[in-house]
């Protein structure tokens, strides 16, 4: 069992920067594939990115990339969402999730999930 929690959501306006961490605890942090997805109002989930065990090799949802950069420190068991230039198109709640999967570009390869963290960015 991965306990996970996110913090760092709020209020943003357009163009703004959040860093979104997530706290693990439980079983081997290390272990695992770290990711972010997202689910806005109405909406489905979204994959955001993801990070495997070692740290390397991050990938990125095509809607993110360039703006956005996962990293995890393992010896903190934390993993971090750095969100830059957010777009209103961006607003929803932010899911922490581990998987045991290589590639995780799915929300049902993930095994453990953080409550979220409402992320908002106005225009």
């Amino acid at each position: 069992q991965v306990q996970l929690v996110e913090s760092g959501g709020g209020l943003v306006q357009a163009g703004d920067s959040l860093r979104l961490p997530c706290a693990a605890s439980g079983r081997t942090f290390s272990g695992y594939t770290m990711g972010w997805v997202r689910q806005a109002p109405g909406k489905e989930r979204e994959f955001v990115a993801a990070i495997l065990c070692s740290g390397s090799r991050p990938y990125y949802a095509d809607s993110v990339k360039g703006r956005f950069t996962i990293a995890r420190d393992n010896a903190k068991n934390t993993v971090f969402l750095q969100m830059n230039s957010l777009d209103p198109e961006d607003t929803a709640i932010y899911y922490c999730a581990a998987s045991r999967a290589v590639v995780a570009t799915t929300g049902r390869l993930y095994l453990y999930w953080g409550q979220g963290t409402q992320v908002t960015v106005s225009s």
